[in-house]
């Protein structure tokens, strides 16, 4: 993993640096784009990305003079598909590797939430599982009215995990978190905006754009005024009413037989068979 340094290079508009490399970052003045660069697999992630995505979001965090990060995905058929199913067997099985797994996701999605300056999520294409987990990280999320945005996590057995489900409450209400963690509902961009998904929802091909002019206006205003508010937001929140074996808990789903055969059944590009055990 390779982190840039110096800090005059980093001001030269269109300036390329990257903490991992299918996450390189595109820094152009006081914003800084962050591009999830595996097209070939609708952008997912395997564990690799997810700890290159904690140290990308840590270390924009730490540069004073960014006033605005954009988490974007390479082309425009995918933002993410979410977690890369096929890495599963390698990275996933045993207790301690399910435990190392979880830390590293929880880590990487919080750092978008904790990143000390505004965070825009530009989407495009699919941005299922794992995908839709990062934007609604996200303090503002523009999408295309032909976006795929759910999560679905019923289709593999698993249980999404508590901090991860909070944002979306706080957003749309349990009844549209119902909608897609339960029903597994998969909306358009429209359907996400009029839910409370999307900050705003554009054609298709003015994503990119409304998503840099969002950007552009946030970096013009007072960036202690934006980092205040950010920080305000999310601690009037307040901590999450579970406990830590609750959220533990969380990760029993890989001691499942259903997620065993969904994960399988993902590979084999059939339908998994449920057992309820």
């Amino acid at each position: 993993m390779h982190v840039a340094e110096g800090t005059a290079a980093r001001d030269k508009p269109g300036m390329t640096l990257s903490w991992h490399p299918n996450l390189p970052v595109t820094r152009d003045g006081p914003i800084a784009v962050v591009r999830f660069d595996r097209p070939q697999v609708r952008n997912a992630f395997n564990l690799s990305m997810w700890e290159g995505l904690q140290a990308t979001m840590e270390g924009l965090s730490a540069e004073d003079a960014l006033r605005c990060v954009v988490l974007r995905g390479g082309g425009t058929d995918a933002f993410s598909a979410g977690a890369d199913i096929s890495a599963f067997a390698e990275e996933r099985g045993d207790r301690a590797r399910e435990d190392r797994y979880a830390q590293v996701l929880h880590a990487s999605m919080q750092s978008i939430r904790l990143c000390l300056h505004p965070v825009v999520a530009m989407i495009m294409g699919v941005c299922i599982g794992g995908g839709a987990g990062i934007a609604t990280m996200c303090d503002f999320r523009v999408g295309g009215e032909g976006i795929r945005f759910g999560i679905t996590a019923r289709n593999l057995g698993i249980w999404y995990p508590y901090a991860e489900i909070d944002p979306i409450v706080q957003m749309a209400g349990t009844g549209v978190a119902a909608e897609i963690l339960i029903e597994g509902r998969i909306f358009n961009g429209r359907e996400a905006y009029e839910k409370g998904l999307l900050s705003r929802v554009v054609p298709d091909a003015q994503v990119e754009a409304e998503a840099l002019a969002l950007a552009q206006r946030i970096a013009e205003g007072s960036p202690l005024s934006a980092r205040f508010h950010k920080a305000a937001l999310r601690k009037l929140r307040g901590p999450l009413p579970i406990t830590p074996a609750e959220d533990y808990a969380v990760s029993d789903f890989t001691a499942t037989e259903d997620f065993r055969e969904a994960a399988k059944a993902f590979v084999a590009k059939r339908k998994p068979v449920w057992r309820g055990r």
